[in-house]
């Protein structure tokens, strides 16, 4: 059983997180409502202050839609 107070915690810093990051927060909505398809390639870049920026990509395959799909599942 979920723990309400566990649940709260995490509203809250769901909504700080959106607060202090508008932008990110529209795009992750953008990109979930038009979906992830089989071929898309994900680029994630990292800069750390003072450090090179370091960068990586997948290309998103059937068993990760479907990684993605189960986890959906449990969270449900």
């Amino acid at each position: 059983m979920v723990n309400p107070s566990d649940i709260m915690k995490v509203m809250n810093a769901q909504n700080k997180f959106t607060a202090n990051h508008p932008k990110f927060a529209a795009f992750l909505r953008a990109v979930l409502a038009g979906g992830i398809p089989e071929g898309t390639v994900i680029e994630i870049s990292l800069t750390r202050p003072g450090e090179e920026t370091m960068t990586t990509n997948l290309k998103v395959q059937q068993s990760d839609l479907e990684l993605l799909h189960e986890l959906q599942t449990l969270g449900r």
